[in-house]
């Protein structure tokens, strides 16, 4: 009993840090993509003007 409460346990926190880590890495690329493409907007503008 107290070996599949432990399996539960491992199982949960493993899980947390896996959507922790999915979720860390999604936003990094969103901010990655969108930084990217600001950036250049940015440059296009400053040299049109």
């Amino acid at each position: 009993m107290l070996l599949r409460f432990i399996e539960d346990l491992v199982g949960s926190i493993y899980d947390f840090f896996k959507f922790l880590l999915s979720s860390l890495s999604y936003l990094l690329a969103g901010m990655l993509i969108v930084g990217v493409f600001m950036y250049l907007f940015v440059f296009l503008f400053k040299w049109l003007y």
